[in-house]
């Protein structure tokens, strides 16, 4: 068992050194994903993998074994069977950090819209952090829980650290713009799609934001509805909350 009061970091099975660390904390560069872990298991695991494999190709050029994945998050857990888990793929392997568990807060949440747009924002890597990082500070500083990254036409696009999406007449839309495909998101399309619920992407503009019935987000912590956005008081409809909790709780936690 470790002790997750501080990260546990290991790259390629193995403890990781001062100066790997920093170059962990300080560099831009790799890709990762990032997970939740209860009873060893987490939801998703297929999408996960298929990330980082993806990731990879387009990175490096090169292909990561799925099976190596597993046993490198297994070694770093070192026992323990809940907590927050991030495999970063670089150069020359992988690199793992084991986390206390965290949960996202089900209350609603609020936003502050920041004209910001990520680059390769298809894909989850260290390199945007830091104009992702000042974009969300500036929201929490005014109050909020999560910046809302608009570009410059007003399209949404997604959260500082979350995929955002609508609901509209009983439909659930997801913004159609450069995002990076969360993997919640992609947990909860699946299972929305398993339970009926229908879904359609668009392009949905800031200032439009009042023609949606209701709003959430989502990350790898979970989700939560949306109650604000600047000064727009959002509605949070019961079906929404009710179709959204359905399709979670319903996805099946994979063994690590």
């Amino acid at each position: 068992m470790t002790e997750l009061d501080e990260p546990h970091v290991e790259i390629d099975g193995r403890p990781a050194d001062a100066d790997a660390l920093a170059l962990l904390e300080h560099r831009a560069w790799g890709h990762f994903t990032a997970m939740q872990v209860r009873d060893g298991r987490t939801r998703g695991l297929d999408l996960h993998l298929a990330r980082l494999q993806a990731a990879h190709r387009a990175t490096y050029g090169a292909e990561l074994d799925g099976p190596l994945i597993r046993d490198r998050i297994r070694h770093a857990l070192n026992g323990d069977q809940d907590a927050s888990v991030r495999v970063y793929g670089y150069w020359d392997g992988l690199i793992v950090t084991v986390r206390r568990p965290e949960a996202m807060p089900s209350r609603p949440h609020a936003l502050s819209s920041q004209r910001f747009q990520r680059a390769l924002a298809g894909l989850k890597h260290p390199g945007s952090g830091a104009a992702q990082g000042y974009f969300l500070d500036r929201a929490l500083a005014e109050g909020f829980d999560e910046a809302l990254l608009v570009g410059a036409d007003g399209i949404i696009a997604e959260g500082a650290i979350t995929n955002v999406g609508f609901w509209r007449a009983g439909t659930i839309v997801w913004p159609d713009a450069p995002a990076l495909p969360g993997i919640t998101m992609l947990v909860l399309r699946r299972e929305l799609a398993a339970h009926g619920v229908a879904q359609g992407g668009e392009s949905v503009r800031l200032a439009d934001l009042s023609g949606y019935g209701g709003m959430f987000l989502c990350n790898s912590r979970g989700w939560a509805p949306v109650d604000r956005v600047d000064d727009l008081q959002v509605p949070v409809p019961d079906a929404m909350t009710a179709a959204l909790a359905t399709a979670y709780d319903a996805a099946p936690w994979d063994a690590i």
